[in-house]
């Protein structure tokens, strides 16, 4: 206990715990800021299958596009440890593998996304309307995925360079130009659905060219040269594909999960897949928030496991998880005091207005229960530890399922219930898996190899 409140006086950790998570906590912000413009906009449109087209065409577009994740995630690791190690050479092949691999990734995704998402509209048995204008919102969110997956290798290399103004760039770029485009398109332009849809194609790529023109003044601060024939040797490559496969496996998981939520709640009606959007949001809203601090670990977690500095680790888990405690019970207080103006803000639309209001107190629980998942997330990406954050996520969803189909009688009361569940056996699992590396020494064998990179 002793050490945890000297750790928490250490003020040069605050200091570098918000110098990086302040500039995160804008930028990400930013991001459910825009899924609340476009569910405001589209919710005073006069029909709910037009607030729920939005919901279901994003929520395919986000099992794709976040489903690569593991681009932002892997890179910020690998890049964190190489600052650490002030290893100017191995940030530039970190930046160009991870640009490469973005690329590659999204022409194969734009390949396969348009048959999958058929298939998964036909699990869904959405009313025609919905179907149609799901359909025309996701095709067009699809030019958009090359940008999108360039701008996470971009955020993930700038985060682990301990360079939080960039990613801050990139986000407050791309959201505010979708958010004043969204306006627009919809509104201005009378495009609907559709040209919510085009609002964040732009936006995308003017993130994405943003971020590159940024990079070169990062390099300056790491002096190296890439090796270009490094690139041909599957060698080089062995480490970060490895925890990004792993890292894929994990977020493929949890992905499931969000969309099965989808999935259920469509069944249930028009309102109540548009409600659950709209109850969703505000946990994207607590989520990114909470991420600037995640991302802070991170880095910081990173860096001194690259340097080898056990004070640092520990100290950087102290700071950020006390201010991730305080936010949380933040957004709890929000959400259970105003969460009704919270619904009331995004739609019009009664019957969606009512539904919402049934299930907001889960709503107001969720940021305490969460919490905890996404500063341990921020502790095993920094730690390059992606097969143990593989491991616990399919635990977790292996013990959520059969809970899940006993509670889905209960409808959206069940499935809400399960997905709290949801949460705390994600933390539990991160939790323990936690411990025990700790007990073993394990967050810093193999650091400055790739940790659990190799299989």
């Amino acid at each position: 206990m002793r050490n945890l409140i000297t750790d928490w006086r250490d003020r040069p950790t605050h200091r570098r715990v918000w110098a990086l998570a302040a500039p995160m906590i804008l930028s990400n912000i930013s991001v459910p800021l825009v899924a609340l413009v476009d569910s405001t906009v589209i919710g005073h449109l006069p029909h709910a299958h037009q607030l729920g087209a939005v919901a279901v065409g994003a929520s395919l577009y986000t099992v794709l596009a976040w489903a690569m994740g593991f681009l932002r995630m892997g890179t910020t690791g690998f890049a964190a440890q190489a600052a650490g190690r002030s290893d100017g050479a191995a940030l530039r092949q970190i930046l160009l593998q991870g640009l490469l691999l973005a690329m590659g990734l999204a022409l194969l995704l734009g390949a396969v996304g348009v048959p999958l998402s058929g298939v998964a509209l036909h699990f869904m048995q959405p009313s025609p309307e919905l179907n149609e204008l799901t359909r025309d919102f996701f095709h067009t969110r699809l030019f958009g995925l090359p940008a999108a997956l360039a701008s996470y290798a971009l955020v993930g290399w700038f985060l682990g360079t301990q360079n939080a103004r960039a990613p801050l760039a990139i986000l407050l770029t791309t959201n505010l130009i979708n958010i004043v485009l969204n306006l627009w398109f919809v509104i201005g332009l009378d495009w609907g659905v559709v040209g919510s849809a085009r609002a964040s194609v732009v936006a995308e790529w003017c993130g994405a060219l943003l971020g590159l023109a940024l990079t070169r003044k990062a390099l300056r601060a790491y002096p190296g040269h890439i090796v270009w024939a490094a690139l041909r040797v599957w060698q080089s490559w062995r480490p970060l594909l490895g925890v990004n496969r792993d890292i894929f496996i994990r977020s493929l998981a949890l992905q499931s999960v969000f969309f099965l939520i989808t999935v259920q709640g469509a069944r249930l009606g028009d309102a109540t897949v548009a409600a659950n959007a709209l109850l969703l949001n505000g946990l994207l809203l607590t989520a990114h928030a909470l991420d600037g601090l995640a991302h802070a670990v991170e880095a910081l977690c990173g860096h001194a496991i690259g340097a080898r500095d056990r004070l640092a680790l520990r100290r950087s888990l102290v700071v950020a998880g006390g201010w991730s405690l305080l936010a949380s019970l933040g957004f709890a207080g929000l959400f259970l005091f105003a969460g009704h103006l919270f619904i009331e803000m995004q739609t019009d639309i009664a019957s969606v207005r009512e539904t919402a209001f049934i299930y907001l107190p889960y709503l107001a629980v969720l940021p305490l229960i969460a919490v905890w998942s996404y500063l341990l997330d921020g502790l095993f990406i920094g730690a390059t530890r992606a097969r143990e954050m593989r491991n616990g996520m399919l635990l977790t969803v292996m013990l959520l399922l059969p809970v899940a189909w006993a509670l889905s009688g209960l409808g959206n009361h069940g499935l809400w219930i399960s997905f709290l569940l949801f949460m705390v056996l994600r933390s539990l699992t991160l939790g323990t898996l936690a411990w025990r590396l700790r007990h073993n020494d394990g967050w810093f064998a193999g650091a400055a190899h790739g940790g659990s990179a190799h299989p």
